[in-house]
């Protein structure tokens, strides 16, 4: 078996990022400041956004979080687009109203939106560039190969098939109306699961050699699990991504790379007031 250590990697991109932060403090003047707004209560979402306070800390970017019911969140976002101060936002999700989802990331303002998520966003989402990082860190190519994305949600599997495809590879992604995923899941290369279903990818479903990335996340017995079964795990002819320190850590570090590019256009801007 053969590790995907993002942990790894996000050690080598934090180390450049670093560096790029103290040159826009102390070059620029500008202060990269992320501005994180949760809606709901939760022991996974408060781990989230520990860990990116935790990484902004680290680089020497200002997280503010910003805790508040689901009925304050537009107006919170509309204050922060106006901010000069803040240079990214990001909602953090789910809400408790589902159903408020589009309106809420479209709220924010296009050059903020750090997450991706809103239609007209000037980012790519931070979850499917990780996965892109995470593959190409460890020479796994993509040209050619069957692409299996399991879980058609905006933060991982609508926004990476889109991306993939548009690069020409070949990408068929699978939901809960696939009427037999074993069989579709053994003719792939490579396969994405980010469905948040405990267990759900079985061993059987594997063929040797496979290439798998594990992004779902779900809350079972107190602990954060994966889609990926225990006894898939086990097995030793393929490439997969750790319990922990897979995906995870690469994403924190995609969305800090993107609130260092929108730091870095106001950067810009100011250097060009100074000519």
């Amino acid at each position: 078996m053969k590790i995907l250590d993002g942990l790894e990697l996000s050690g080598y991109i934090k180390e450049r990022q670093l560096k790029q932060v103290r040159a826009l403090r102390q070059s620029w003047r500008v202060i990269p400041r992320l501005a994180i707004i949760q809606t709901i209560d939760s022991p996974v979402i408060d781990t989230y956004v520990r860990l990116k306070q935790t990484y902004g800390d680290d680089i020497g970017i200002e997280v503010d979080v910003y805790k508040l019911s689901q009925s304050e969140l537009l107006s919170k976002v509309a204050e922060l687009n106006d901010d000069e101060l803040v240079h990214g936002i990001i909602i953090q999700l789910p809400l408790a109203d589902t159903t408020q989802t589009d309106a809420a990331v479209n709220s924010v303002a296009p050059e903020k939106d750090v997450d991706g998520l809103g239609l007209k966003a000037a980012f790519t989402p931070a979850t499917p560039m990780a996965i892109d990082w995470l593959l190409a860190g460890y020479n796994v190519d993509l040209i050619g190969k069957t692409i299996a994305i399991v879980g058609n949600g905006r933060l991982v599997g609508a926004p990476l098939a889109k991306m993939w495809q548009a690069m020409g590879l070949n990408v068929t992604v699978y939901d809960d109306t696939t009427l037999d995923l074993v069989s579709e899941l053994q003719k792939a290369n490579i396969i994405i699961t980010a469905t948040g279903v405990p267990g759900l990818i079985k061993r059987d479903m594997i063929m040797p050699g496979t290439t798998i990335v594990d992004a779902g996340t779900a809350s079972e017995h107190g602990k954060i699990v994966g889609d990926l079964s225990d006894e898939a795990r086990e097995l030793d002819d393929i490439t997969v991504t750790p319990l922990k320190g897979g995906v995870g850590p690469l994403t924190v570090a995609a969305l800090f790379d993107n609130v260092i590019r929108a730091a870095r256009v106001v950067a810009d801007r100011k250097g060009q007031q100074d000519l």
